[in-house]
């Protein structure tokens, strides 16, 4: 199996670093999910809508408001960000508000903003 590597001739390959990668590196169907959750955060409409959910939960009309869109295109976005399961929701009568699904999600965000923001 380690026979089979690609190598470089001016470069030494380390077999037991290279079997230790392979062997605790995610399988396909992980790494493509993972490339699909980064896709969503690839927008930042949706970075927008996030970064206002991090300060707590709100209805439509409120980050309509918060990020200067329509409602309409709010509820768009949202329904993209559910599918990838990056914010929830409850309904209280007629009104529907949205939070964060977990703290990974504004983990993600203020680790985002801080590698943008080093200097």
């Amino acid at each position: 199996m380690i026979n089979d590597i690609p190598h470089c001739e001016f470069m030494h390959a380390h077999p037991d670093t290279i079997e230790k990668i392979r062997t605790s590196m995610p399988d396909d169907d992980t790494l493509i999910d993972v490339a699909e959750l980064f896709k969503v955060f690839g927008d930042s409409t949706r970075i927008k809508i996030l970064s206002a959910l991090s300060g707590g939960e709100l209805c439509v009309c409120d980050i309509s408001t918060a990020v200067g869109m329509t409602s309409s295109a709010v509820s768009h976005q949202l329904k993209i960000l559910k599918n990838a399961e990056l914010v929830r929701f409850r309904r209280e009568g007629k009104t529907v508000f949205y939070s964060l699904a977990d703290g990974h999600v504004n983990t993600i965000l203020k680790q985002g903003f801080e590698h943008i923001n080093e200097e």
